[in-house]
């Protein structure tokens, strides 16, 4: 793996977990990930670090229903789950494919590095 390449994913992954609106999985395996670096386990936590990330990113289409959805109105409350909904809208009119809370933001960076990640 290029040395360029994993510093950025390093940082992307680092800022993922920091991220409030990451979930416990994702955290999980971006931690065994980091713990992983420069062993002998790097490559099968990056093929399970990306593996879980492609399940984890909130694709625009599932933001947008789940804004606009009871389940949505009951995380975000009634009126931001609105202003959610209206941002996912912006974004998917400005041809996002992906959620661009901070978790999933830094998941797509580290995604479009994916091939160079994982060879």
């Amino acid at each position: 793996m290029d040395q360029n390449v994993k510093a950025y994913a390093e940082e992307k992954v680092k800022e993922m977990i920091a991220a409030a609106s990451c979930c416990a999985e994702a955290k999980a395996a971006g931690q065994s990930w980091l713990d992983a670096l420069g062993t002998e386990k790097e490559a099968e936590q990056t093929k399970a670090l990306i593996a879980e990330l492609e399940e984890d990113v909130m694709p625009i289409d599932g933001l947008l229903a789940f804004a606009g959805s009871e389940a949505g109105a009951q995380v975000f409350g009634a009126e931001m789950a609105k202003q959610v909904e209206a941002h996912a809208k912006d974004l998917k009119a400005s041809g996002a494919k992906y959620c661009d809370c901070p978790a999933c933001a830094a998941v797509a960076a580290i995604l479009e590095k994916k091939d160079e990640l994982l060879a």
